[in-house]
């Protein structure tokens, strides 16, 4: 058994986490003074997203430099103590690592700009006429994925911001000047890493191929070889395009690839199908029942899965597919109870523990993401209403996720004693961190429970996972394990549902109300528990 597969990780998105100085943007001494909290939490790892030097284009995915920190962060004596204080609790920092593409400040593109052969062919040019046959590679952001050099008169390739140019992993050099930045991180004692949209990193644009390769799985298990492979660490691929046999193919540990991945099927549920991501519709139960319960199934003991309803990237759950009004307590409970008694290890994104949500706008002015920005401009030419644009950014948005931690009900939430990067969502005065560890029924205490409960029963780890017939929005699945058998039960409604055991079980190991077990049930909105 690994300790990845054991441990539950915790995300920061260290802008947003805990600001030190007063400059309104969170920072790695933020962090430190706020590690005594996920110990107590239980958390064994910490996913940092980026805190790489970087202009900022894409809030830190845009790195200039792979081997020095952004200074609104600290500095490279901020992250050695960060790594040693997390140390002491016995708490691991995951490195958030984007080698898909760069920062066109990074020194690379700016050499290559200048047409220096020592770097031209770090990344990927094409002539004009053959880049007008490609232009139908639209950039992840909005618009063609081809930008336009006058210097040079060729065309780069950017599958996100024009600012963020791809790198041309089918340059030997390149790939080892990688091995050697992730080694440079690996000898300071980091925990591994989690691969930013590393799906994409081997293309075939004769073909319009951009995500997973020719040479994808050769990349990795060169990189394995190469860098943390060496290493007691812990690697999860970004894998938007993953199917579960995919999966396997990344995370069986007899390939020598990466220890799991990020699939997002489930998290696409509530979009219209052949549309964007602002194209919703209502999220359908039974589609998101078969979505995770396939998951656990294909992959067997074959590859590992990671856990998650939120990130960065992603809207609260408990807005998107909870109920963050009248049942916010007992449908986050739900939503972690349902989640975290599957096989694969669980994530928790800041502020999930604690159940906050989403931050409805009400002008495109309130924004700072590039993608909703751009999206909204781009929408509103094509003939979308305003009211329909702010809606989807309300929905879907990614800075839902990216407003600032709230640690208490003072003025901006405890997060910073300036003016925030990002307005703090006007409900921290209610849901706060001081709140919620003075409340003994709070969402933070089911967390922990969790958290406890997977470190004590290498059922949650090794055990089988089998899918028990139940109605339309009740999840119940069983965990088996050298004898011992767990059943659990959710309710994905604010409905009440009737419901039968499949069988008498005697012990309720853990529950988001007070229940007494019967065999002929009636589940609570959101009802959720685990008995043995």
């Amino acid at each position: 058994m690994k300790w990845w597969q054991q441990t539950v990780i915790y995300q920061i998105y260290p802008r947003s986490f805990q600001d030190s100085n007063g400059d309104g943007v969170g920072d790695l001494q933020g962090i430190i003074q706020r590690l005594d909290y996920l110990e107590k939490l239980g958390i064994g790892a910490i996913w940092l997203s980026p805190i790489y030097q970087s202009p900022n284009d894409d809030n830190g995915y845009d790195i200039s430099d792979y081997e020095a920190i952004m200074a609104e962060f600290g500095t490279m004596s901020d992250m050695e103590q960060l790594l040693l204080e997390a140390k002491k609790r016995d708490i691991k920092i995951v490195m958030d690592l984007v080698v898909n593409h760069t920062s066109d400040e990074h020194r690379w593109f700016v050499e290559a700009k200048k047409n220096n052969p020592a770097y031209r062919e770090y990344y990927i040019w094409r002539d004009p006429v053959e880049s007008e046959s490609l232009n139908d590679i639209s950039s992840v952001f909005g618009g063609s994925a081809w930008e336009f050099d006058s210097a040079s008169g060729q065309y780069y390739l950017h599958l996100f911001s024009k600012k963020q140019p791809d790198l041309n992993w089918e340059n030997e050099k390149v790939r080892h000047e990688i091995y050697d930045m992730m080694n440079f991180w690996l000898d300071k004692g980091i925990g591994g890493f989690r691969m930013d949209v590393i799906d994409l990193i081997s293309k075939d644009l004769d073909k319009k191929i951009t995500a997973n390769g020719p040479k994808l799985h050769e990349y990795l298990q060169e990189m394995n070889a190469a860098t943390f492979g060496r290493h007691d660490v812990m690697t999860v691929g970004e894998t938007w395009g993953a199917t579960p046999d995919i999966a396997k193919l990344y995370s069986d540990p007899d390939r020598d690839e990466l220890s799991m991945v990020f699939q997002f099927e489930h998290t696409i549920l509530d979009q219209q199908e052949g549309k964007e991501k602002w194209d919703l519709k209502p999220l359908d139960v039974a589609e998101l029942k078969a979505v995770l319960f396939k998951w656990q199934i294909a992959l067997g003991n074959q590859g590992w899965n990671s856990l998650f309803w939120n990130n960065h990237d992603l809207p609260r759950i408990i807005s998107r597919w909870g109920d963050d009004q009248e049942y916010r307590v007992e449908s986050g409970k739900m939503l972690a109870i349902l989640l975290h008694m599957m096989k694969g290890t669980p994530y928790i994104y800041q502020g999930e523990e604690i159940g906050m949500t989403n931050r409805p706008i009400q002008n495109i002015s309130e924004v700072d993401d590039i993608e909703s920005i751009n999206m909204y401009h781009e929408r509103l030419a094509a003939g979308f209403t305003e009211t329909e644009i702010i809606a989807s950014i309300n929905a879907k948005g990614r800075d839902n996720a990216r407003t600032p931690m709230q640690w208490d009900d003072k003025e901006h939430g405890g997060f910073t004693t300036g003016t925030p990067w990002l307005s703090i969502n006007p409900n921290y005065h209610e849901i706060n961190v001081d709140a919620t560890l003075a409340d003994p029924d709070s969402i933070f205490y089911m967390y922990q429970k969790l958290i406890r409960l997977r470190k004590e029963n290498p059922l949650l780890v090794l055990g089988d996972f089998e899918v028990i017939t139940s109605p339309t929005n009740v999840f119940c699945y069983t965990r088996r394990y050298q004898g011992e058998e767990w059943l659990i039960v959710a309710n994905f409604s604010a409905a009440p549902v009737a419901f039968e055991l499949p069988k008498r079980y005697s012990e309720v190991i853990i529950s988001n109300y007070a229940i007494s077990v019967q065999m002929k049930m009636k589940l609570r909105p959101y009802e959720a528990f685990v008995l043995r």
